[in-house]
């Protein structure tokens, strides 16, 4: 394989990563599916599968530093390959899994696949196409994540009901193992392939120091402490929402969980479709349009988010809650994009392994329990979801607002007078 070829097929390649990456998400969301069949089977407390959804977690964000560091200096192409076989080989050794210890440590090797897939893939995606269309193709990438999500929460759920909640893990390990494979038909681009900085991205990124220079990027330092307040807030809203409309609103407990998966699929496919080729159209013209984007999407999810925690009405809140969702899901596309464009493109595996690490430590692996100590402490769920997760998007809004600020200065001041 030549990592200097002229890539062939760019959308092809969009697709089978694509592809690959609603696998990844569809895996994500089969424990919680099949958790209740899960823990009856093998007898295991709430604590105990908490535990399970933090070693996968631990062993993705953990190891995406070293994946960042790698695949700014090695074949991508092998990289995510080994990344989705050894993903693929640990959720099917979950689905064989008859122990706790056994279990955790099948999970952990899941995360540690996907943090090499997750971490090295759009950076590869970025080297296809040029800046005027690669936003377009960073959202397509990611249009998986609500599908996928939506799919391992409905599929995991069918399969446990009708054929055990082993058969889930099956059904998605076996594919994957498969699939890696198809990464070494496409060919690898050369890094910076479609920038004009070539001379630049040719130059080998400075080993780890490389995670320090991120941090004189301001831009990026901005970008990403408004993605950790945000996906702090989408962390809480993902486990405890469902949870919300069956204790608020009274609704029973399956209904809630299709209409929050139902909702995660379609506000999240039109939202990260509409807010991803918008910003594309608008940054061309304005040359800000991915700030602008970011910044107005925040300040929007803030009443949103409020609403819908606070209205008594159940039909208003579902509405809200909907809302919400759309404008969290808007600006994905544009995030990750100025991931990739905001540091050097011999950098770009390391910022978004800077990214993965940074809002999975301080965002999502700790704000659910947040929410929860919060609830158990001042005994209400609407108090504790009320102030936690819109305050957390207040957060995310001000740095968003400053990154747009940053990004029209440094505009001004690049422009010839």
């Amino acid at each position: 394989m030549n990592p200097g070829a002229k890539p062939l097929w760019p959308q092809v390649t969009l697709a089978v990563l694509t592809g690959l990456n609603l696998l990844d998400y569809l895996d994500r969301q089969l424990l919680a599916a099949v958790l209740p069949a899960l823990q009856a089977e093998l007898h295991l407390g709430d604590e105990q599968a908490g535990n399970i959804a933090t070693a996968f977690m631990l062993g993705y964000f953990l190891t995406a530093p070293i994946f960042g560091w790698l695949g700014d200096r090695m074949s991508r192409t092998w990289l995510i390959a080994a990344g989705v076989f050894v993903w693929s080989l640990g959720t099917l050794l979950s689905g064989h899994a008859n122990a706790y210890v056994s279990l955790l440590l099948f999970r952990v090797l899941v995360g540690f696949g996907e943090a090499s897939f997750g971490t090295i893939s759009p950076g590869w995606i970025a080297d296809l196409f040029s800046p005027a269309r690669r936003n377009n193709a960073i959202t397509l990438f990611y249009v998986a994540m609500p599908i996928g999500s939506a799919l391992g929460y409905l599929m995991g759920g069918y399969l446990a009901v009708h054929f055990g909640w082993r058969s889930a893990f099956l059904c998605a390990g076996y594919p994957g193992l498969l699939l890696a494979f198809t990464l070494f038909l496409l060919r690898e681009p050369a890094r910076g392939a479609c920038d004009a900085e070539a001379t630049e991205a040719a130059a080998p990124p400075p080993g780890w120091r490389a995670y320090g220079e991120l941090l004189r990027h301001r831009g990026y330092l901005l970008l990403v402490a408004g993605y950790v307040a945000q996906t702090f807030a989408m962390g809480g809203f993902a486990l405890w929402a469902p949870s919300f409309l069956h204790r608020i609103h009274h609704l029973p407990l399956d209904r809630a969980g299709f209409f929050f998966s139902a909702s995660l699929a379609g506000a999240g496919l039109l939202a990260m479709l509409t807010g991803g080729f918008w910003a594309t159209r608008w940054q061309r013209r304005t040359g800000t349009g991915y700030a602008w984007l970011l910044a107005l999407s925040a300040v929007l999810a803030v009443p949103a988010a409020f609403l819908a925690f606070a209205l008594d009405d159940l039909g208003l809140a579902k509405v809200a809650l909907v809302a919400t969702m759309f404008l969290v899901f808007f600006c994905t596309g544009p995030i990750n994009t100025l991931i990739l464009e905001t540091v050097p493109s011999r950098m770009r595996a390391t910022s978004m392994a800077g990214s993965i690490f940074a809002i999975h430590l301080l965002g999502d692996l700790w704000s659910p329990k947040f929410v929860g100590y919060l609830s158990d402490r001042w005994g209400d769920l609407r108090l504790a979801v009320l102030w936690s997760l819109p305050g957390a998007l207040v957060v995310s809004a001000g740095c968003w607002l400053a990154l747009l600020a940053h990004v029209r200065a440094t505009r001004r001041a690049v422009q010839p007078h």
